[in-house]
């Protein structure tokens, strides 16, 4: 019993000795065998600068939705926009997409390379080239347009050029906004110059 016993602590004690010393090969082998850390193998997505982020912040894909004063949604969404950091009530938009749907049913689609919306004034300015495009069958083109955020509006910048159901024509100015005459009707009015090439439909 007592030689079973002193072999039972014989081998404990190499067993103390042994296991430690193999727990160290296995570490010293894996540090070996792993490869070094390339600092040039970074994250490929984490290309942010936080810096510029900081500097200039930025929303991405912003939306925008209201109601005017005579019922009509308005909507608008862009791919970026740019809180001005000087006035906190204007914000510059990139590739901007605006909906105007009346409570009459018609609807006006617009697009613009670049826009302002300016809250204090309640008033969306759009640059760049502007298109845009109402259900009653007009396609417009213009450099500028002006939009009412409080009510329905629009006026051209400056001259534009369109067409219909009544044909091709020009003129110096555009204007989409609510009869004064007959609430809840709309109308898109042409002035300056206005001039038409009819084509009947067949």
């Amino acid at each position: 019993m007592a030689g079973h016993d002193n072999l039972h602590s014989r081998v404990v004690a190499w067993l103390k000795i042994v296991l430690p010393l193999a727990a160290l090969g296995l570490l010293s082998t894996l540090f070996l065998v792993s490869r070094s850390i390339n600092p040039e193998d970074a994250i490929p997505y984490a290309t942010v600068d936080v810096a510029d982020r900081i500097r200039e912040p930025r929303i991405t894909a912003p939306t925008y939705a209201g109601v005017t004063a005579d019922g009509a949604a308005l909507t608008f969404s862009a791919d970026e926009a740019r809180p001005d950091t000087a006035d906190q009530g204007r914000v510059t938009a990139a590739t901007l997409r605006a909906t105007l749907a009346t409570p009459d049913g018609a609807s006006t689609e617009v697009r613009a390379h670049s826009g302002l919306m300016d809250t204090a004034n309640r008033r969306l300015t759009l640059g760049g080239g502007v298109e845009i495009t109402t259900s009653t069958g007009y396609h417009v083109t213009t450099d500028g347009l002006i939009a009412a955020l409080d009510r329905t509006r629009m006026d051209s910048a400056g001259a534009i050029a369109a067409t219909g159901p009544i044909g091709n024509l020009s003129a110096g100015r555009m204007t989409l906004s609510e009869d004064a005459a007959v609430p809840g009707a709309y109308l898109l009015v042409f002035t300056g110059r206005v001039k038409l090439i009819y084509e009947p439909a067949n």
